[in-house]
C-alpha cells in the first residue's frame, strides 16, 4: 500500500537541552548514526531518559537536531516541517478528534490533501477494513474501547499513505492483556502494508515480539542494535543482556584460549566455554547465563547452594549462591524431576555455547 518504501538514516544526530535545575548543557542524543531499512520494523528500546522518543520526535519534525542530518530515502528533511515529510505518527494518547465520527476522523488527513470524495471513500473503507473496523466507520470515537480507539488512530496514519510510520509508545495506555493482542495487530498491519515502522517502547517484550531489528539506547547514545535473537544471546555489555530479558552475570578469569574455545575460571572452578576469540589470557570477564539456560542438578560445572525453590507450573525457579553471587535458574517442565529444597548443596549445569562472554 505504501507508495514507495523508504529507509531512514541518521548521521551524528545529537540533541542538546538545558538542565532546567543547573543551567548546564546536556545531551539528550549524542552522535548517533543509524540506518533503517526499507519495510523494515525497528524499535527504539531503552528506560526512561536514553533518548529514544527525542530520537522519534527528531525523524518526525517535531524536534531539530543540534548536530547531524536526517535522511528519509535519499533526501535529507531537517529543514521540513513535519507535514512536510513523508511520515506519520501514531501517538500514545491517540489524538482522535472526539467530535468527529470514525470515518471523519480517518478521512482527515485526505481531506486536508483536497482528494475528491469518492477518492477518500474508497481509501477510509480499504484502511478500515485493513485494521479490523469495517462496518464501524459512523461511530463516535468517545464510544470506542481502548483497543478500538488505537486501531482509529492506526487507520489515520496509514491512510495518508506515508514512506515511514512512526509510533511513540502506542499501547501504553492498554491492559496487558490487550497489548499483547494489539501488538500482533501493529505487527500484521505493517508487514501487510510493507511500510516502515519506527517503534518506541520502554518495553523488552513487546520490542522482541514485534523488531525485525533492536535499537538499544543508554543516555543518548545507541548501546547495541540488531535483530532480537542477536541480542539476546549475544548482548555486548552488562547494561543490554539486562535490559532484555533476565541474566545471571558470574565473574571469571580467563586462563587459556585455543581458537574460539578456552578456559575460564569462576569461584575457583575452571569451566570450558566457547566464544572467547575477542579476549585474552589472564582478561577479567563476564558471563552470561540466562536463568533458562541452566538447571540445578547432581553434577555440573559450578557448585552452588540453594536460597529458594518454588514451583511455578511450568517450571521451578530456583535461586542458588554461586560463592557470593545469586544466580537465577528457571527450570522448565519440572514434573518426574528432582525438586532441590533451600540449603541443599548442587550444581549448575549448562551447555557450553549457551554462556555468552562480555
Amino acid at each position: 500500500m505504501a507508495k514507495e518504501k523508504k529507509g531512514v538514516r541518521l548521521e551524528h544526530i545529537s540533541k542538546i537541552y538545558q538542565d532546567p535545575k543547573t543551567g548546564k548543557d546536556f545531551y539528550a542524543v549524542k552522535d548517533t548514526t543509524l540506518d533503517i531499512e526499507p519495510g523494515s520494523f525497528v524499535t527504539l528500546l531503552g528506560p526512561s531518559g536514553c533518548g529514544k522518543t527525542t530520537t522519534l520526535r527528531m525523524i518526525a519534525g517535531f524536534e531539530s537536531p543540534d548536530e547531524g542530518e536526517i535522511y528519509l530515502g535519499n533526501e535529507p528533511i531537517n529543514e521540513l516541517t513535519p507535514n512536510k515529510r513523508d511520515t506519520a505518527m501514531v501517538f500514545q494518547s491517540y489524538a482522535l478528534l472526539p467530535h468527529y465520527n470514525i470515518f471523519d476522523n480517518v478521512a482527515y488527513g485526505l481531506k486536508l490533501r483536497k482528494m475528491d470524495k469518492d477518492t477518500i471513500h474508497k481509501k477510509v473503507m480499504d484502511i478500515l477494513k485493513l485494521v479490523g473496523l469495517e462496518g464501524m466507520e459512523g461511530r463516535m470515537t468517545n464510544q470506542l474501547s481502548g483497543g478500538q480507539q488505537q486501531r482509529v488512530a492506526l487507520a489515520r496514519a496509514l491512510v495518508i499513505e506515508p514512506g515511514v510510520l512512526l509510533f511513540d509508545e502506542p499501547l501504553s495506555n492498554l491492559d496487558a492483556k490487550l497489548r499483547v493482542s494489539m501488538r500482533t495487530e501493529i505487527r500484521r498491519i505493517q508487514q501487510e502494508a510493507g511500510i516502515t515502522a519506527i517503534y518506541v517502547t520502554h518495553d523488552q517484550s513487546e520490542a522482541m515480539a514485534i523488531s525485525d531489528k533492536i535499537i538499544i539506547m543508554d543516555k543518548g547514545v545507541v548501546a547495541q542494535m540488531g535483530t532480537p535473537t542477536e541480542i539476546y544471546y549475544h548482548p555486548n555489555s552488562e547494561f543490554v543482556a539486562d535490559f532484555i530479558g533476565e541474566a545471571n552475570f558470574l565473574k571469571g578469569i580467563i586462563k587459556e584460549i585455543n581458537g574460539d574455545e578456552g578456559l575460564v575460571e569462576v569461584n575457583g572452578n575452571t569451566l570450558k566455554l566457547n566464544g572467547l576469540q575477542n579476549h585474552k589470557v589472564n582478561d577479567e570477564c563476564t558471563l552470561v547465563l540466562r536463568p533458562e539456560a541452566a538447571i540445578v542438578a547432581d553434577e555440573g560445572q559450578l557448585p552452588c547452594e540453594v536460597t529458594l525453590s518454588c514451583f511455578m507450573g511450568s517450571y521451578q525457579n530456583y535461586h542458588v549462591m554461586v560463592g557470593d553471587t545469586l544466580t537465577k535458574i528457571t527450570d522448565f517442565n519440572p514434573k518426574n524431576k528432582k525438586i532441590y529444597q533451600v540449603g541443599d548443596k548442587a550444581f549448575i549445569q549448562f551447555d557450553a555455547d549457551s554462556v555468552h562472554i562480555i
